[in-house]
């Protein structure tokens, strides 16, 4: 449609066709990249006679030969070959412990000892790599769907492929909240407003004009243009710097969580380990067997599985979310949803349909109804997809109308002018300007403000009262002044599904908040068909991220059940706000000026549709319109941390009784009731099984979570000290009252440590009692299939001393009942320690933790 096409592009398009067509397939002379020729900087003629190309771009052939000699755009992250990655399992504190022991196993001759520990220590390496391998797989092919593309020109064709396909030579089209794909000089057009802060620092963005050149990782802030690719990949600006740059790596609260466990488990288990290696030399045992034993019972209490667990668990996380459309594109950000209280939600796209309908325009005197369409049309333009644009469009009765006049000039919508405008030629040969946008920005530029503000308000004011947004169309003849000619109404109707999620998201302890850059009064509207609740705030009265608020101010940003009239400063300024007031904030939006909010939030989510600018700043980014996806997000992001909550647990509880009842056996009975091969043969079955609890069955929470410390320590000290009683009872009964040969009787300790230590995954996955949420299949096949590797280990005699059936059942019945007694002492210190309210559904866990804990020092808020 000619009204929506940019003419003077089209015609400088034709004018150096055939000179394009002339050119050479391949770029010659290694000028491009070549620091010695500064392409941004000669005059664009030269550079487009050196690129061999020209404003019509290049041919696909061209294109695919320039790739191939110049390599993809991107900047080539460090990578670790696979072999260096599994070597890396051999480096490191626990390694170099487990091969300590194989060496003095070696040095004392224990050879049998010396092969089943290598042989662990290998499969130990095998399965964390093979695991940590499958995690990376499934992390980068998701990343992948987030991959930026690029609008080019190929073969006179406008085409979108990855941005990774640029090549020097390319001319490329880029739109307001675009990411500058590549190192690039404009071409004809208006000026831009370019944010370089990512490369320069500067905090205002920069104006640029034809001819200049724009820097890959820079944002369209304003405007629209053609440019012509000079530098791709590590050739251009942003890929020299990123190579002086180490990339910095964000911890998640329960990182720093999983890390002071470690620390605990380590001091712990040196300062038992210390103190047996000190009562043994005193009793004189052996040295070197001693010092073996030691090592292997430092490595089977140290963690030695949590970063696998933690990296599986994540990533399993991540592709459950990918399957809701839901791309995390920061793993760490799946704790911060899970823990998100308040909402900020974005009105259209997310809480309504999208999909704009034209309604009965008003015109001021002397004007139809269908001049206003028809002048709103021509400053609209389709090729944007603009929703308003199209809306505008789709109220034109006959688009042959439109044909007939010829845009000499459109200026797209900007969120800060909250305008476009466009110069259009008759078919009578006159020229004249057209603007659409906000209806107080179109009577501010207007000379007849004065005449019809009112019945413009009151246009306004009556379109609002029934949910209608509105669109004020000024025309001026010539050079002169602008004329207010009307108001379109437009309507965007609420989601179908959209009340019944937002209920959904109060009963998950979620406050939704409303954000709309609409009119107070439509705003209120909306709320009240979706049921949000009437407490609007006009953000026209905040303040910007520097501004301190007054506690009234503050009061009202926390109890407002929406915010209208809203710019981007003044998402990131509520976001602040609840931040410092101890919330945990997500935040939707999909435009280049929500970015800042989207980085500030806890949780920044970009919706369906977002610029590139918003999916880069965003942790979270959405394929699917609607805020059930976040939902189902955050319903999914609960259930990972309750999985990574019950590991915790799980691994401290067992760490405790192995190294409790080990210790308290040799201080006591001057004994090493279990070998150093039972020590790794039990750290590796029982760490293998835990692995599937990244896909155990949990329920979520319908409070936000939040990590609890003092809850964690509580129920696994609990449980950790329960279990050295009950093995020191068995060991007495096997002693004393069957009076088993040591070695038989260390066999039945072994049996007894792994059968009860792969039960307690049990106990730790649920509040309740052990059987109110099922275990997964693939929990239950591990922990069982692990248990029966153990037995049949025990009862055969495989690198250990044969223990007959009977013995091996007896072990099977005793753990049993040492099991249910411990889930029973399990709820009595969940009671004691954390009350639940008398209106909590069996079978889900309460809240960790109230919203002071979050304000505590060592809580990471």
């Amino acid at each position: 449609m000619t009204a929506t096409r940019d003419k003077a592009t089209e015609r400088r398009g034709r004018a150096r066709g055939p000179q394009a067509a002339a050119k050479a397939s391949v770029v010659t002379g290694g000028s491009v990249g070549d620091p010695s020729q500064d392409l941004k900087e000669l005059p664009l003629a030269e550079v487009e006679e050196r690129l061999e190309s020209s404003p019509d771009g290049l041919s696909a052939d061209q294109a695919k030969q320039r790739l191939v000699r110049y390599g993809p755009n991107e900047i080539a992250e460090e990578t670790t070959s696979s072999l260096r990655a599994l070597l890396a399992y051999f480096w490191g504190p626990i390694p170099w412990m487990i091969e300590a022991a194989v060496i003095l196993s070696a040095a004392l001759g224990h050879w049998a000892d010396f092969f089943i520990i290598l042989v662990l220590l290998v499969a130990n390496a095998g399965v964390g790599f093979s695991e940590e391998h499958q995690a990376g797989k499934a992390i980068a092919a998701l990343k992948a769907q987030l991959a930026i593309k690029a609008r080019v020109l190929r073969d006179g064709q406008w085409v979108t492929p990855p941005a990774r396909e640029l090549v020097p030579g390319d001319v490329i089209r880029m739109r307001m909240g675009d990411i500058v794909p590549a190192d690039a000089r404009l071409l004809e057009g208006d000026p831009v407003e370019i944010d370089q802060s990512a490369l320069t620092g500067e905090s205002l963005p920069a104006e640029k004009n034809p001819g200049e050149a724009v820097f890959s990782g820079s944002i369209i802030r304003q405007g629209e243009i053609g440019a012509l690719v000079y530098a791709t990949g590590a050739n251009t600006y942003f890929g020299k710097t990123a190579q002086l740059v180490a990339e910095a790596h964000t911890v998640s609260h329960f990182q720093r969580a999983v890390l002071k466990i470690g620390t605990y488990l380590i001091v712990l288990a040196l300062g038992l380990v210390g103190l047996i290696v000190a009562v043994s030399i005193l009793r004189g045992d052996p040295l070197l067997t001693t010092l073996q034993f030691a090592l292997v019972l430092t490595v089977a209490a140290i963690p030695v599985a949590m970063p696998t667990v933690l990296s599986v668990t994540m990533a399993v996380g991540a592709r459950l979310l990918a399957s809701k459309n839901a791309i995390v594109s920061r793993l760490v950000a799946i704790e911060e949803l899970a823990g998100v209280d308040v909402l900020c939600s974005d009105k259209t796209g997310t809480l309504t349909q999208n999909k704009l309908t034209l309604g009965d325009p008003f015109a001021v005197s002397g004007i139809t109804a269908d001049e206003v369409i028809l002048d709103a049309a021509l400053a609209s333009r389709a090729d944007d997809d603009d929703t308003i644009d199209l809306a505008v469009l789709g109220g034109v009765k006959d688009h042959a109308v439109l044909d007939s006049y010829d845009v000499a000039h459109f200026e797209p919508f900007d969120p800060v002018g909250k305008r476009t405008e466009a110069t259009v030629k008759a078919p009578d040969g006159t020229a004249f300007r057209v603007t659409k946008g906000a209806p107080q920005v179109i009577l501010e530029l207007s000379a007849n403000a004065g005449e019809v503000k009112g019945s413009v308000d009151e246009a306004v004011n009556e379109f609002a009262g029934r949910g209608f947004r509105s669109l004020g169309v000024a025309r001026a003849d010539g050079d002169g002044p602008w004329q207010l000619i009307g108001v379109l109404p437009l309507f965007d109707p609420p989601r179908e599904d959209a009340k019944a999620t937002l209920a959904t998201a109060r009963d998950l302890g979620v406050k939704v908040k409303m954000v709309t850059g609409d009119a107070l009064a439509i705003a209120q509207e909306t709320a009240k068909k979706l049921g949000l609740g009437a407490n609007i705030l006009d953000a026209g009265g905040l303040g910007d991220a520097k501004r301190q608020e007054t506690e009234a101010v503050t009061a009202s940003i926390e109890e407002a059940d929406g915010f209208a009239q809203v710019f981007p400063e003044h998402k990131f300024h509520i976001v602040d706000v609840l931040q410092q007031e101890g919330h945990i904030v997500g935040m939707t939006g999909d435009g280049v000026n929500d970015a800042p909010a989207l980085k500030k939030a806890d949780c920044g989510i970009a919706v369906s549709g977002a610029t590139d600018a918003a999916r880069a700043a965003a942790s979270i980014v959405l394929m699917t319109p609607g805020l059930s996806v976040i939902i189902d997000a955050i319903k999914e992001s609960r259930r990972i941390v309750q999985r990574m909550n019950s590991y915790a647990i799980y691994r401290i509880a067992e760490t405790l009784r192995v190294l409790g009842f080990v210790t308290l056996a040799i201080l006591l009975f001057n004994f090493f009731p279990v070998t150093a091969i039972m020590i790794v043969l039990l750290a590796l079955l029982n760490d293998g099984a835990i692995l599937s609890i990244a896909y155990d069955n949990v329920r979520y929470k319908h409070e936000p979570e939040a990590w609890n410390m003092r809850l964690v320590l509580g129920i696994a000290s609990v449980i950790g000290t329960v279990g050295p009683v009950a093995a020191l009872g068995l060991f007495y009964l096997g002693d004393k009252v069957i009076d088993l040969s040591r070695p038989q009787l260390q066999t039945m300790m072994y049996l007894m440590l792994s059968v009860a230590g792969s039960m307690t995954i049990y106990l730790t996955r649920t509040r309740g009692p052990f059987w109110s949420i099922r275990p997964a299949r693939k929990l239950l096949i591990a922990v069982t299939g692990a248990q029966i590797i153990a037995t049949a280990i025990s009862v055969a005699g495989i690198f250990v001393t044969a223990l007959p059936w009977e013995y091996a059942l007896l072990v099977w019945g005793y753990a049993l009942v040492w099991f249910l007694l411990t889930d029973r002492v399990k709820l009595l210190a969940y009671r004691i320690l954390d009350p639940v309210k008398h209106d909590t559904p069996p079978g889900l866990t309460p809240p960790l933790v109230d919203r002071g804990a979050r304000l505590a020092p060592d809580g990471g808020r």
